[in-house]
């Protein structure tokens, strides 16, 4: 059971959210209720929480407060706020925030935010081969965790939303985050690490143009070299043939 922590000055709305984390029937606790950010900052460190789901306005110390708090704490944020606000969802994310829920927060709402949280808690575990104790999210920005998750998983299908769900946020906050970051769209990086590592598979190894194709997740040979060759200037064996000298056209 993972364990969580409701925040909210106001008690009927704790009363609210606790009702919808209850109605999703997934493994999860709720081990305390606190009305400011500070009174939660304690409550982490007692109860050794997973999530803390808190709402952004409050007295003392409020959600953005909070997030900045818990930004070297290995345990999750979730913020609940009642402005659809991206621009203020972009800054609570760049303290590491996992989601954000607009009010009133619904049980479907809450479900899909903590199925989101669950899956993706285990798909980091399994990418980095660590265990639950050593994950040290807070260590690595979200984006560099979706980076990692990819280069460990060329082989196979990969999904903004299997990549939302392993840093816990939703689809587009991340499609909008990683573009911000890295300056270009998540489906485009993901085809130019597989090309990379073609590459590098065509310079250092002996494997057939087909089998590198399929180590890369491409059924399809011809779609894999137009490809390769639409970003380097080249098809595969023109690129093995040149030892990778051939020059690249510009913008790849």
């Amino acid at each position: 059971m993972y364990k969580i922590i409701l925040v909210d000055d106001e008690k009927w709305v704790r009363v609210v959210l606790r009702k919808a984390v209850e109605q999703t029937k997934l493994p999860v606790t709720i081990v305390q209720e606190c009305a400011n950010g500070l009174e939660a900052l304690d409550a982490v460190q007692k109860h050794a929480a997973d999530l803390v789901i808190s709402d952004v306005k409050m007295p003392i110390m409020d959600g953005i407060g909070l997030a900045e708090q818990m930004a070297a704490m290995t345990a999750n944020l979730v913020l609940v706020s009642g402005y659809d606000d991206f621009q203020f969802a972009q800054k609570a994310i760049r303290y590491g925030v996992k989601d954000y829920l607009l009010k009133p927060v619904e049980m479907e709402a809450m479900a899909d935010c903590l199925e989101r949280w669950i899956q993706g808690r285990a798909m980091l575990k399994e990418a980095i081969g660590g265990t639950e104790g050593s994950l040290a999210t807070a260590e690595m920005s979200a984006i560099e965790q979706v980076q990692q998750f990819v280069a460990a998983n060329l082989a196979k299908e990969i999904t903004l939303t299997d990549a939302a769900a392993l840093v816990h946020l939703n689809p587009s906050y991340l499609s909008q985050l990683f573009k911000q970051q890295t300056g270009g769209k998540f489906v485009d990086y993901v085809i130019l690490m597989r090309m990379e590592e073609a590459k590098r598979l065509l310079i250092k190894t002996a494997l057939r143009v087909s089998e590198i194709a399929e180590r890369l997740g491409y059924g399809d040979i011809a779609y894999f070299s137009n490809t390769f060759k639409k970003l380097t200037g080249s098809s595969p064996l023109e690129y093995r043939k040149s030892g990778g000298k051939l020059q690249e056209p510009k913008g790849t």
